[in-house]
């Protein structure tokens, strides 16, 4: 799946991964595709994290050698990719628009965070990748299907789809985050103890005035709604 054009360069070859059938070494039939290996990475990856996908941990749980693997995913870069689109395939692509692409695109996040949130690794994941495979496309292109009626162009139309993404990802990191914080409440009594003092000393009036303003729902879904409304509200293309 590397690059073999003779230029020197390395990485994923978008073409040969995505539109060439993966081909198993000459030899005995082996029990396992690359199916079976992309869900064995994500199930490691749900389970553990990244880091406890590697090529040996992943060929133990197909019950193969690690250097039968790599006829599927020569490396852990190519594997990756293939887990970002495998779990792609769990958005809905079929479904009718609404015609609101207001109403249509917030659908659409909404659907990524509950992705994300099912394979926290996601995030992560999606940084480091460098192609997009067919279940990937296939959501982009609902995407786009639901801002047809904007007046953006192709590339604003991008634009919007990767700052999307890139709130829903960055959102769910701090979730993850702030869940796991959340077992520690001294932590937050802390945090609470600090910024008391720090708005007491008179030298931040504008954080003091917005955190004596009333407070709203903080709860994961309310801010997240909240985020969201603002990013695609101050679109207003008409």
């Amino acid at each position: 799946m590397t690059r073999g054009d003779g230029s020197g360069a390395t990485g994923v070859d978008p073409q040969q991964l995505w539109l060439t059938p993966a081909q198993p070494r000459r030899g005995r039939k082996p029990a396992f595709s690359r199916e079976a290996i992309t869900s064995a990475a994500v199930a490691l990856a749900d389970a553990e994290g990244l880091e406890a996908v590697t090529m040996r941990r992943v060929a133990a749980e197909v019950g193969a050698g690690v250097m039968s693997l790599y006829s599927y995913a020569p490396d852990k870069e190519t594997l990756l990719e293939l887990m970002v689109d495998h779990v792609s395939g769990e958005l809905p692509t079929t479904e009718p628009l609404t015609g609101d692409w207001r109403t249509d695109l917030k659908a659409i996040a909404h659907l990524q965070r509950a992705l994300m949130l099912r394979h926290p690794w996601l995030p992560a994941a999606l940084s480091a990748r460098r192609s997009l495979g067919p279940n990937t496309l296939a959501f982009l292109e609902r995407a786009l299907g639901a801002l047809r009626p904007t007046r953006l162009d192709g590339v604003a139309k991008l634009d919007v789809f990767s700052m999307l993404t890139g709130l829903v990802s960055g959102h769910v990191t701090y979730e993850i985050t702030q869940a796991a914080a959340a077992d520690s409440p001294d932590r937050a009594a802390a945090e609470a103890r600090y910024l008391a003092a720090v708005i007491a000393d008179g030298r931040h009036p504008e954080l003091a005035e917005v955190l004596a303003a009333p407070g709203r729902p903080l709860t994961p879904d309310a801010t997240f709604a909240r985020f969201l409304d603002r990013l695609v509200d101050g679109l207003a293309t008409d």
